[in-house]
Parts: C-alpha cells; structure tokens; sequence
C-alpha cells in the first residue's frame, strides 16, 4: 500500500487516531489498562453516586425533609431602598 494513495492516507489516519496501538501485545496492553481503570476509578464513583441517591431517597421518605428549614437570611429588594440607580425610594405617607 502505497503512502501517497488516497487508501493509504486514509490507513495513516486510522492508525494515528487509534493512539499508537499496533499488534496484539499493545492491543492487550490498552485492554488491559482500561479494565483496570474501570474497576478502580469508573465504578466505584457510580457506586458512590448510587449510595447517595439511595440515602436522599430515604432521607426524604422518612419524612425529615419536612423538617429541614434553610437558614439563609432573605435577600433584601434593591427597589425598596433605592439601590438600583435612578430609582427613589418610594415612600407611602
């Protein structure tokens, strides 16, 4: 296969964009590298994630949502004191 062919460019691209693999070893290498990384990056943060939607789905069916009140101050209307430029505060008299 010549390089200078359209088949042969296209072959080129294939094998650069398959990051370097070429043969079986360095096929079996990226395999097995990529199970590795499965297993102990990718499903124990699915699993997490499952552990935390299943406490909130308990947590609200046990009825403690309810009793959970937000403690942030409210955010005052910057119309009412005049903090938006050109607007007076209006007072009622």
């Amino acid at each position: 296969m010549a390089r200078g062919t359209v088949s042969g460019r296209a072959a080129e691209i294939l094998r650069n964009t398959l990051g370097g693999v070429r043969g079986r070893q360095n096929a079996a290498a990226w395999v097995v590298a990529g199970t590795a990384a499965y297993f102990l990056w990718v499903r124990p943060e699915w699993e997490k994630q499952r552990e935390r939607e299943e406490a909130m789905r308990r947590w609200r069916e046990s009825g403690e949502a309810e009793k959970y009140a937000e403690k942030v101050a409210p955010r005052a209307d910057p119309q009412v004191g005049g903090l938006i430029i050109g607007q007076a505060p209006k007072h009622s008299n």
